[in-house]
């Protein structure tokens, strides 16, 4: 908030009645000086999951993971009637609460405070601002029920079938990946009934929720309070076959109130920066938020279009940076659209934010679906998913309702990323929502309403094998050797298909299945070449992934100069024992359709006989005569079609 710093700044402290009005500040520090946490000793501010995250991504650990100075913060509670809510390291600020105007000129006064702005009233606003949560009623857009064709289905969507089978999500599910072993932190209103609404039994008697806590009032339990969170997790987590399944009923989640719906204030974006730094520092995966910031209750903090440019607000700096720690940031893009604002909100304007716009099942934009660019140009939303009556669990019974909002699109499109990140934990975050983008219905035309489209998982997962694999193709005398390293299990195939000079369709060689589960494998074809024409000969790797996708892999040409021989051992080539006393006896077998040459020398490399056929056929015994040599060394050279295939040292005696 870099546009009211200043002055609201100098209504604090030239005029006590601005001051009467605001209890939470923002302290911001201008260093970590003589901080007791160091980078060489991350295990103290960050949990082994964390630690492990960078060590994959090649993140360095910096001085924004080192936690905000303890000494600054005792020196803030020390100064009068204060009360510490939370820091941001990322940001290297404090959130705090106060109603002492002598505690605050104090803390302008120290050292190592850079600024003090207020954030929030002495007490909510009666204003309740609810259209950015998505759960006003925006029209009737078009859903699909449960598909009754599909058997091969793990699950059965019901009524959640329509908003996972536009991302193609049933195949991520059936070939495994439904977010086993991700994490994902849900930062929302609330969630009120959780814990005990049925669409959550899976995940409460799977401990698939480690862990919660309520920024708003400084507690663990998020249970009460809102039902928005709930509603969004709902998209995720549900598991209730043939009537409601999320997108990523196996993944794990924390659970985090940083939105206070009783009223709109900054304060609320601070509580989501030290959401997503806790989110960080437990080794959180992706941080989904249907939440989004542009007007609040007392106009002087409103933001302007230009504002939203990923580098103002506490909430687009906060997102950009827990991306840059390695996590995927989900974010809803907003419910503008119809409105008099009309663009998307922050922190959807962060440049490593994943934002995501509203469609219907169909693929229709929503209405009330945020417009994009972000004010510095970025494509904005990057992506869309189905907001526009999604199915989310009712508050009363759980029972699957439709919904309205970017705020369900977001989470629906966050569990279909859990799934893909599982299948491909070896790339980062921002090679997993290029793959998306790149997947999406409008790829290579993107707009202001859906961005790049609406993303296709199979596609994504497809983009994403072709570019981890590797591959190495040689051609010795009369084998092409092709070897490939790909990811790979059991429904995975690939076939080496080669075509000849001469010939216009490619025919298959050889085929290799994969083994065991999902993993990098290694793949080795040999082919023969005896019969084959000179010139270029073309292979191409085809990969089948059970019944639901074919593609090829890669396409490479080996140039065949001459004809090529498999003869290449004394098992197709023998020359009488030696030494010999007598003649020697060349004999070539296994070979038909070659011309032959025999020719013997002497150790100085003069020719003593050339003896040549047009034509091999069957078994070929060739003499060659040494009966009235001299004692000595002598050398034997076998050419087939011009191509010298041995030469044998012989000894005459």
């Amino acid at each position: 908030m870099k546009r009211t710093l200043l002055p609201v700044l100098m209504l604090l402290f030239f005029a006590g009645e601005a001051n009467a009005q605001f209890s939470r500040y923002i302290i911001r520090f201008k260093d970590k000086g003589s901080n007791p946490f160091s980078i060489s000793n991350p295990g103290q501010f960050l949990t082994q999951r964390s630690i492990q995250r960078r060590l994959r991504y090649n993140i360095p650990i910096d001085s924004a993971d080192l936690p905000v100075t303890p000494r600054y913060i005792d020196s803030l509670r020390l100064s009068g009637a204060v009360t510490i809510l939370n820091t941001s390291k990322w940001l290297n600020q404090v959130l705090i609460k106060t109603s002492d105007a002598v505690a605050l000129a104090k803390i302008n006064s120290f050292p190592f405070v850079l600024g003090i702005a207020p954030l929030a009233p002495l007490a909510p606003s009666p204003q309740v601002i609810i259209e950015k949560l998505g759960i006003t009623d925006a029209g009737i857009g078009t859903f699909i029920t449960e598909e009754q064709g599909r058997l091969t289905d793990v699950f059965k969507y019901g009524r959640s079938n329509g908003q996972v089978k536009i991302h193609q999500g049933e195949f991520l599910h059936n070939h495994g990946f439904r977010g086993e072993g991700m994490q994902v932190a849900v930062l929302d209103a609330g969630f009120r009934n959780y814990l005990t609404l049925r669409p959550f039994d899976s995940v409460r008697q799977h401990n698939q929720i480690l862990g919660t806590w309520d920024f708003v009032a400084n507690e663990v339990s998020v249970n009460e309070d809102n039902s928005h969170g709930m509603q969004c997790l709902s998209l995720m987590a549900a598991n209730v076959p043939g009537v409601f399944v999320g997108t990523s009923p196996k993944t794990s989640f924390y659970l985090y109130r940083t939105e206070d719906v009783a009223s709109e204030y900054p304060v609320e974006e601070q509580n989501y920066a030290a959401g997503l730094e806790r989110a960080d520092s437990l080794g959180v995966d992706i941080c989904t938020t249907s939440l989004g910031y542009y007007r609040f209750d007392n106009p002087i903090f409103n933001y302007t279009y230009s504002d939203l440019n990923g580098n103002t607000t506490i909430s687009a700096r906060a997102a950009d940076m827990g991306a840059k720690k390695g996590m995927i940031m989900v974010v809803a893009n907003g419910n503008e659209g119809a409105n008099s604002w009309r663009y998307l909100l922050s922190p959807a304007d962060g440049d490593s934010v994943f934002a995501v716009g509203a469609v219907d099942t169909l693929g229709n934009v929503a209405p009330f679906s945020g417009y994009g660019p972000s004010s510095d140009g970025q494509i904005k939303p990057n992506v869309a998913s189905v907001g526009w009556r999604a199915m989310v669990a009712n508050p009363s019974d759980g029972s699957p309702v439709p919904g309205n909002g970017t705020s369900f699109a977001c989470p629906n499109l966050a569990g279909i990323v859990s799934c893909l990140w599982q299948a491909f934990p070896e790339v980062n975050n921002m090679t997993l929502t290029r793959a998306l983008q790149q997947s999406a219905s409008r790829a290579t035309n993107p707009d202001d309403r859906v961005g790049y489209g609406i993303p296709d998982a199979k596609k994504a997962f497809v983009l994403l094998l072709k570019q981890l694999y590797t591959k190495q193709s040689s051609l010795n005398n009369c084998n092409a050797t092709i070897a490939l390293r790909f990811k790979a299990d059991t429904s995975i195939t690939i076939t080496l298909e080669r075509k000849q000079p001469g010939e216009i369709n490619f025919t298959a060689v050889s085929v290799k299945k994969g083994t065991g589960n999902f993993s990098m494998q290694d793949f080795s074809f040999s082919d023969n070449l005896t019969s084959s024409q000179t010139g270029a000969i073309l292979y191409r790797l085809k990969a089948d992934i059970s019944t639901d996708t074919t593609f090829y892999l890669d396409s490479t040409s080996l140039m065949l100069t001459s004809v090529c021989s498999s003869v290449i051992s004394g098992e197709e080539i023998r020359i009488a024992p030696n030494p010999v006393i007598g003649d020697a006896t060349v004999t070539i077998s296994r070979v038909a359709g070659y011309s032959y040459d025999i020719i013997l020398q002497n150790a100085s490399g003069q020719k003593l006989a050339h003896l040549k056929s047009s034509q091999t056929s069957g078994v070929n015994n060739v003499i060659v005569p040494m009966r009235r040599l001299s004692d000595g060394v002598y050398f034997i050279t076998v050419l087939l079609n011009n191509k010298k295939v041995m030469t044998r040292e012989i000894l005459k005696r």
